[in-house]
């Protein structure tokens, strides 16, 4: 008997969650239901949403979707299930098959066969629900450009901070270093065999990168979510060095020291946002070849290690909380529809 109704998490106001019970269509030509799994929540723009921290009237970037920003919201995008029935017009060898999707948190949806990405073979649910911030690390190192023998230093070691020094630690780099405030994130990072990952906050920090890095870094990633964190990427990177921002700061900002030695200094602001595909790549990339490559990535970085902890969807707002208010406890936070 086809199911009709499915679970679905609300972002109501600032820190207001609901979880609602909803008519679930039937697929249409062309489409499947899927059963999720495993969903996984993104630490940096989901808190955004959590927090009320959103700019006003800014276009949602998920696919299928010309919804801005605005409460209440059904929102998230790391969604992996299995196929649970096929409508017209879909072949059969959907049903059963794995499939990631930028999909809020829900317990089943229908989407368009075509717009789902088949999981490959030998991957867990687990180990598939970071795919979006793999394409995102993917896409950052690709705009970065690390080049052979350079000095690089990433700041925030959060899900797309260790997905990314993960990538980077595979260049020839001479020293690569990271930086984060929290003990669990610092040992996850320190584990990819990296130079080095500081405390920003601890007494010694400038010291200690001015001693690895004493001309400062070749190539800085802001992916700490900390407006503030750019004035420490400008004075940590070196002359005609290049910083890119990656990280989304929603309504915060903090000022900015463009003065003393910036001017002089020929340092490059970089935006990296995974929406689109560097215009210097274009013409040989897109998004399928992409995510390709972020499938590889995670065969070889494994990240399903840095899941701590599972919550059921009903207990999402203890899973929020967790994150508002004790982030140094959790690396990544998944959803299990399982139980």
């Amino acid at each position: 008997m086809p199911l009709t109704t499915r679970r679905s998490l609300y972002f109501l106001a600032p820190r207001r969650l609901e979880v609602r019970q909803e008519t679930l269509r039937p697929p249409q030509a062309g489409q499947v239901v899927v059963q999720t799994l495993v969903s996984a929540i993104s630490p940096g723009t989901e808190m955004l949403v959590y927090r009320g921290q959103f700019p006003q009237h800014l276009k949602v970037d998920l696919p299928d979707t010309d919804k801005e920003f605005a409460y209440p919201i059904a929102y998230g995008y790391a969604c992996v299930g299995q196929v649970i029935e096929a409508g017209p017009a879909v072949s059969p060898d959907w049903l059963g098959r794995l499939v990631f999707a930028f999909q809020p948190h829900v317990s089943h949806f229908v989407a368009a066969a075509e717009r789902l990405l088949l999981v490959p073979e030998g991957y867990s649910p687990e180990t598939a629900c970071f795919l979006a911030n793999a394409e995102t690390a993917v896409n950052l190192v690709q705009d970065a450009a690390p080049l052979l023998g350079e000095q690089a230093l990433v700041l925030g070691q959060g899900i797309v901070g260790l997905l990314t020094t993960a990538l980077l630690q595979a260049f020839p780099l001479t020293t690569l270093i990271a930086a984060d405030r929290y003990p669990l994130r610092r040992k996850a990072s320190q584990a990819l065999g990296i130079t080095a990952c500081l405390d920003p906050e601890a007494a010694d920090f400038l010291p200690q990168v001015k001693t690895l890095l004493p001309h400062g870094s070749d190539l800085t990633l802001e992916l700490s979510g900390v407006p503030q964190a750019l004035n420490l990427a400008l004075t940590l990177t070196g002359f005609d060095g290049r910083i890119i921002i990656g990280s989304w700061y929603g309504k915060k900002s903090a000022p900015l020291d463009l003065g003393g030695s910036f001017h002089r200094s020929r340092i490059k602001l970089i935006s990296s946002q995974v929406s689109t595909i560097a215009s210097s790549l274009s013409g040989r990339w897109n998004k399928a070849r992409r995510f390709g490559v972020a499938w590889q990535a995670l065969q070889r970085i494994r990240p399903e290690r840095w899941i701590t902890h599972r919550f059921p969807l009903e207990q999402a707002a203890e899973a929020y909380r967790l994150l508002d208010e004790s982030p140094d406890q959790a690396i990544q936070i998944v959803f299990d529809y399982q139980t």
